[in-house]
């Protein structure tokens, strides 16, 4: 996801970029079960209403400016089918229901191997982070979000092509960045699921938090006991790690070894809170809400708000 500060709601007009489809405002899904794959954990409803760019069988793409221009991201088509999947179990819409397989085709034909042979949706253009990630390169977040999107798929059509496309990402999951996946053991035996493959890596906390959903859906749609193993382990990282994307005043967005901290914007910021509620409810962990209670307590708070943003613009102006 990009590191760009967000505006307090989306507009959608001709002519906006790529951040538009993006900051939709973060909102847990109440009908989302813990125990079955149903709908997804987030409503995504503005993004299922993305007004375009769309390709002419209707994939939506994002406009970047400049010379990345127009792109498939697959991180967007996921979620893009994700909003429609949740609005057509809501509603029974036809076209919704269509919109969710355009998305889930789009996803099932270019899943591709990497250079170690691993299945990964990559993305076809250079990106600016800390490292410059130079196409192709693929992200945890992708996987995970993609897993996501084909299971509810297969499970809408009993299509069995979805399924077996979601078990090539899964790979990438069960092997190390170094052997061409996406996983990465720390020095103290932590797990974590990395968005942007980089050297050292940066955890940035909302990619792993939905990378690992991907893996807890796999685990929901077939019972497969070492998928399971997988999203528990991720969920021993995050309990052994929040305290460190905690700064007594705001969240930080990753883990970047800088000197100054990169401290997540005022919609990351939302989105970790979201997300942890979401866990608090997929585990059972309590540390989950506290955190969560605890983070949206800083935004109440116009002082922390201004030292955040402080933070953050010193951030900007040193690294980026």
């Amino acid at each position: 996801m990009p590191i760009i500060a967000a505006s307090s709601a989306p507009i959608w007009a001709e002519g906006n970029s790529h951040l538009t489809f993006w900051h939709e405002t973060p909102t847990e899904n109440p009908r989302a079960s813990a125990n079955e794959l149903g709908e997804y954990y987030m409503l995504f409803a503005e993004k299922a209403d993305y007004p375009g760019p769309y390709d002419t069988a209707g994939v939506p793409q994002l406009d970047y400016h400049g010379k990345i221009g127009r792109q498939y991201n697959p991180i967007a088509i996921a979620q893009y089918g994700l909003g429609n999947y949740n609005l057509f179990l809501q509603t029974g819409n036809a076209e919704r229901r269509a919109k969710l397989f355009v998305a889930a085709d789009w996803l099932c034909s270019h899943l591709e191997p990497n250079a170690r042979g691993i299945f990964v949706w990559n993305h076809h253009f250079d990106w600016e982070y800390r490292d410059p990630l130079k196409a192709r390169w693929y992200s945890g977040l992708a996987q995970g979000q993609g897993i996501s999107l084909l299971l509810r798929a297969q499970k809408e059509s009993g299509d069995s092509t979805y399924l077996d496309a979601a078990e090539r990402a899964l790979a990438s999951f069960h092997q190390p960045i170094s052997a061409g996946g996406v996983a990465f053991t720390d020095d103290r035996g932590d797990l974590w699921f990395e968005e942007y493959i980089v050297s050292p890596p940066t955890h940035i906390l909302n990619g792993f938090i939905w990378a690992t959903w991907g893996v807890y859906d796999y685990f929901l749609a077939t019972k497969d006991q070492w998928a399971h193993d997988l999203f528990l382990r991720a969920v021993e990282t995050l309990l052994h790690n929040l305290d460190r994307y905690d700064l007594g005043f705001w969240s930080l967005y990753e883990q970047s070894g800088t000197r100054l901290p990169m401290v997540a914007s005022s919609f990351y910021h939302r989105l970790h809170i979201v997300q942890l509620r979401i866990l608090h409810r997929l585990t059972g962990e309590a540390a989950f809400a506290r955190v969560a209670d605890r983070w949206e307590g800083y935004t109440r708070s116009r002082a922390k708000r201004t030292r955040a943003l402080l933070y953050k613009s010193v951030f900007k102006l040193c690294y980026y």
